[in-house]
C-alpha cells in the first residue's frame, strides 16, 4: 500500500452522528446475515506531529433490534454485549496508512465487553473537502473478527447439528469527519 506523501490534515475532525453508523453482520441459522447496527457512534480523527490518530466509540444500548423485546434483552444481557458492565465499544488506532488513491488500512486496539484486541480494517479515505458545512473528511472501513475473542461465547446447536449463530462478524464502520474549530497554520 503506498502511502500519502504529506499528511492529509492537520488539527481535529469530528465525527458527525448523522450520517456515521457502525453496524455488524452475523450468519443465521446457516442461511443468512443477520445485520445490525450502532447508531450512538462518536469518533474523532486527529492529524499529530507522527501521523493520523483515529479514536471512537459506539454505545452498545444504541443497537438497532428492538424488537422482539426478549431478543434485545438477550443481545444487550451477560450472553452476548453485557450491556450493563460494558456499555460501549471503543477503538485506538496504532497506525493509520492511506494511499494516493484513497485507499486506507488501519491497525488499532478494539475493546468489547471488557476485552481488548488487536485488529485490522480496510477501507476507503476521502477529503479534505470544503463544503457549505465546513471542511470534511470521509473514512470507510471493514474488518471481520471471531467473535468468541471478546468473550461472545453464546451458541445454541440447531435440529441438524450445525450452529444458530456463525462465529464470524463483519463489522462496517463509516464515518463523516468535520473539522473541529479554525484551520490549524502550517
Amino acid at each position: 500500500m503506498s502511502s500519502l506523501a504529506v499528511q492529509p490534515i492537520s488539527g481535529t475532525f469530528r465525527a458527525q452522528p448523522v450520517p456515521s453508523n457502525f453496524t455488524f453482520g452475523v450468519r443465521h441459522s446457516g442461511v443468512f446475515w443477520y445485520r445490525g447496527s450502532l447508531s450512538q457512534v462518536a469518533a474523532t480523527l486527529r492529524g499529530e506531529a507522527n501521523g493520523l490518530v483515529l479514536e471512537g466509540s459506539a454505545r452498545v444500548d444504541s443497537i438497532s433490534v428492538v424488537e422482539p423485546d426478549a431478543l434485545r434483552a438477550h443481545l444487550l444481557g451477560p450472553d452476548f454485549f453485557d450491556a450493563q458492565h460494558h456499555p460501549e465499544i471503543t477503538f485506538r488506532s496504532r497506525s493509520i496508512e492511506l494511499t494516493d488513491v484513497g485507499g486506507a488500512r488501519v491497525q488499532g486496539e478494539l475493546t468489547m465487553r471488557g476485552v481488548t484486541r488487536s485488529v485490522e480494517a480496510f477501507g476507503q479515505y476521502a477529503g479534505p473537502r470544503t463544503s457549505s458545512f465546513g471542511e470534511l473528511v470521509g473514512l470507510e472501513l471493514h474488518t471481520s473478527l471471531d467473535r468468541r475473542a471478546f468473550g461472545f461465547d453464546w451458541q445454541m446447536e440447531m435440529s441438524g447439528g450445525e450452529n444458530a449463530l456463525g462465529w464470524e462478524v463483519e463489522i462496517d464502520i463509516d464515518l463523516l469527519f468535520t473539522r473541529d474549530g479554525p484551520v490549524p497554520k502550517r
